[in-house]
């Protein structure tokens, strides 16, 4: 459930003037608003853990027989739709069931409110049970409650691989802690993915269109962009022009990510990497390091997004300890989660 609060502005006119008090009082009501919203939910979830709970336990006590379970279902919808209305479905009353068998292994040492967390909404935990796999559930679980995902960027997150794509961009002894934590953003390498996935932008996957057309695409896709990136990314400017010993420099894309409080300087290039590449990231790197950058910030990143790349020429063209230049592919349609899945299993 997305976090949403009210803009209150003293400009808009349905507000002619704003004291500190005005202001205390009116998060004090939209914080009661999102409490309320959010108590609703966990009563909802919880109501139907425990009615999938009755259900199993009620085909336990029948008979063996696959039918009399069914036939349970029919019956119990019919009863529920005449008393309830609409959302008592035998297809939605199944769901309530695998629901409380996914999570039933959840309750340990919890109370069934304890488990489930407020932010996460009925329609978020019916793409969650899902997951067959516990840790990437666990992953996404953590993740739509720190981020406050609505369904819909749950689902744009899960329909392109985010947990396969973070764990093969990580190192193999963290990636258990996907499943504790969530991303945890620490270091430069941590906001970093390969591939990056930029299906929104409409774009088709062979390359007919120019860099400057990608650019525009993103711009108009701002959103979507910043959610693909990550945690903390906030937009400062496009084509960012820099003149340095009377030659002019223009970054496609400048960013600042909040938790690791850097500029995040990204280059764009439609066809494979080159070594120039690099060596014209570097330089946009070490002049935000030298020029822009306040002396209590940490050092800039820059990012080469590429249709194509080759990582041992990659990693020889930068330096040994090199924290700060990276460079990733992009592509323009949905991954293959099966390829992904496949490549986290064998480590290739």
């Amino acid at each position: 459930m997305s976090k949403k609060k009210i803009a209150l502005s003293s400009d808009s006119g349905a507000f002619p003037s704003e004291t500190p008090f005005f202001r205390d009082i009116f998060e004090l009501i939209n914080k009661a608003r999102v409490g309320l919203t959010q108590a609703v939910n966990t009563t909802m979830v919880v109501t139907y853990y425990e009615i999938g709970r009755r259900i199993i336990e009620n085909e336990q006590k029948g008979a063996t027989r696959a039918e009399y379970g069914e036939q349970v279902i029919k019956r119990l919808s019919e009863y529920l739709t005449a008393g309830f209305g609409k959302g008592f479905s035998i297809a939605n009353l199944k769901l309530i069931r695998q629901f409380y068998l996914v999570y039933s292994g959840n309750q340990i040492g919890e109370t069934v409110f304890s488990q489930f967390n407020p932010a996460i909404s009925w329609s978020h935990y019916i793409q969650l049970m899902r997951i067959s796999n516990p840790d990437e559930r666990k992953f996404y679980e953590h993740e739509i409650a720190a981020n406050g995902w609505s369904f819909r960027e749950f689902s744009r997150q899960f329909d392109t691989s985010l947990y396969e794509r973070i764990a093969l961009s990580m190192d193999k002894n963290r990636v258990m802690e996907l499943a504790a934590h969530g991303q945890i953003v620490q270091t430069p390498a941590d906001i970093f993915k390969d591939p990056y996935v930029l299906e929104f932008t409409g774009l088709p996957e062979k390359t007919d269109y120019t860099e400057q057309k990608l650019e525009k695409r993103l711009i108009d896709h701002i959103q979507e962009f910043l959610l693909e990136l990550g945690k903390g990314f906030t937009f400062v400017k496009r084509q960012a022009r820099f003149t340095f010993d009377e030659e002019s420099f223009y970054v496609d894309l400048v960013f600042y990510n909040r938790i690791l409080r850097c500029f995040v300087l990204i280059d764009l290039k439609i066809g494979k990497i080159k070594h120039q590449d690099i060596g014209q990231m570097q330089t946009y790197v070490n002049y935000y390091d030298r020029m822009v950058k306040l002396p209590d910030e940490n050092k800039t990143i820059g990012i080469v997004l590429c249709k194509d790349k080759k990582d041992a020429l990659v990693e020889m063209m930068l330096p040994e300890e090199n924290k700060q230049i990276f460079a990733a592919k992009y592509q323009t349609v949905l991954p293959s989660k099966e390829e992904l899945k496949k490549a986290l299993e064998t480590g290739e």
